[in-house]
């Protein structure tokens, strides 16, 4: 015993110093697309073994579900293919191999797959805002919710705005270059594309397609200083059970103006409240929903629209009184903290912009900004100690007077100074060519007249 023992170890040795020792090749697992799957997609296992080129192997796939091991008995292959998974295929999968010659490799170490029960859904967002004026910028960020690997996206638009809730009628925005990363820019947005608008994402082989996501408007609108939307109250946030009166002015006296509103569809604001006077159109609901939430407008009968704004209704007993409108760089800005019931005996307030306390300028249940500027732009919200939180409110700011850089003022000069000095040249001379010329009455004063 202690001999062959002994000689064991001497072979083992010297099968070391020789170069013979044999290292076992060991089995690893790729997925394609994604480790999370949704259902209804087609996922792709490959078992690579790491060897001499030239070997052939065939292959074993396990998978541990429930507590227990499983021969996946679909897959003999390197590639383990399964179609239209559904919950039941999640679980850990391992694979190995078995060359011609009787040789085995490691298992792989397992992968985790995690199928969702329900087919893949995506979000649009838009930023900073779904209301624009010509020449703003604007993004679509389309997402897939709980996933984020190996999607592609695509982005639709209906540019009429009624009948949204329906799918006919979307066209393939041909402009979008989104792809991969989720989004799709406009730098300068134009009135061609106020529409609504929608994305999709896809992936695998074959092609895996995501439900479509919740329709998303976007508005683009001319500038125009003859035309006035009033609010009354003044505010973008209301109390549900209030009051709201909404007006189109036209200050050149034309008619033909009217308030309208997007909610869940396009219509008229509500038909059964609109009056019409002269050249105002009035919109009063006497009584606000939830469902009153959403953005307004005035529209020409030609279909233009101006003004756009976002208004939105609560339930809750807090809210931030703020512009409906954009505010002017420059001018001053007050924001209110609003309670739908008697006012608490503390009428301290906290005031956040894109959800950071403000920690000066707030004054009791008040917050004033004396000179605004672009940096003041953001999402505002406030809070009482004893109450909950308003709901939050986009406050736009728009470029005011802006003075001239020196770099401006130099290339100004430089651009005018030439014809300034020919100008001068030219005064000289024909003051050098003019006759003096005295009054009959004999008068000092000297009369000029140019030979020019």
């Amino acid at each position: 015993m202690e001999f062959s023992s002994l000689r064991l170890v001497l072979l083992l040795i010297s099968n070391t110093q020789s170069g013979q020792t044999e290292e076992v090749a060991k089995a690893v697992v790729s997925v394609e697309p994604d480790k999370q799957l949704f259902s209804g997609e087609t996922v792709t296992l490959r078992c690579d073994i790491q060897t001499e080129p030239n070997t052939e192997w065939t292959y074993s796939w396990t998978v541990h579900t429930y507590n227990s091991w499983n021969t996946v008995t679909q897959c003999t292959t390197q590639k383990c293919i399964m179609e239209n998974v559904s919950y039941y295929h999640s679980g850990t999968y391992t694979c190995r191999g078995k060359s011609v010659n009787g040789q085995t490799c490691e298992m792989s170490d397992a992968v985790t797959l995690t199928v969702s029960s329900y087919k893949a859904r995506t979000v649009l967002r838009v930023s900073p805002q779904q209301w624009l004026t010509e020449g703003d910028s604007v993004t679509l960020m389309c997402e897939v919710t709980s996933s984020s690997t190996g999607w592609t996206f695509s982005w639709f638009t209906k540019h009429s705005l009624s009948s949204v809730n329906k799918s006919a009628g979307y066209e393939l925005v041909s402009d979008s270059s989104g792809g991969s990363k989720g989004n799709y820019t406009v730098s300068s947005a134009a009135l061609k594309h106020t529409g609504v608008y929608m994305c999709r994402a896809e992936r695998g082989d074959p092609v895996y397609h995501t439900h479509n996501s919740s329709t998303q408007p976007l508005w683009i609108t001319g500038v125009s200083s003859s035309v006035s939307l009033i609010i009354r109250p003044n505010r973008t946030q209301h109390f549900s059970s209030e009051s709201l009166s909404l007006s189109c002015e036209d200050h050149r006296n034309s008619t033909g103006w009217t308030v309208r509103r997007y909610t869940n569809t396009l219509e008229t604001c509500p038909s059964s409240s609109v009056r019409s006077t002269g050249t105002e159109s009035t919109c009063t609901i006497t009584s606000l929903f939830t469902s009153d939430t959403g953005v307004y407008w005035c529209e020409s009968e030609s279909g233009h629209k101006l003004h756009p704004v976002n208004i939105s209704i609560h339930n809750g007993d807090v809210i931030l009184d703020s512009p409906v409108h954009p505010v002017t760089e420059g001018d001053s800005l007050t924001l209110h903290c609003l309670y739908r019931d008697k006012n608490p005996s503390n009428l301290r307030a906290e005031f956040y912009k894109d959800g950071s306390e403000v920690q000066n300028q707030t004054t009791g249940d008040m917050m004033i900004i004396s000179t605004v500027s672009k940096s003041h732009e953001g999402f505002y919200s406030c809070k009482h100690p004893e109450r909950r939180a308003s709901p939050k409110s986009w406050i736009s700011v728009t470029g005011g007077f802006q003075e001239i850089s020196g770099l401006k003022m130099f290339s100004f000069l430089m651009a005018v100074c030439p014809y300034l000095l020919v100008t001068i040249m030219l005064v000289s001379k024909c003051y050098e060519n003019s006759v003096i010329i005295y009054s009959p009455s004999g008068r000092s004063k000297p009369v000029y007249m140019s030979l020019c």
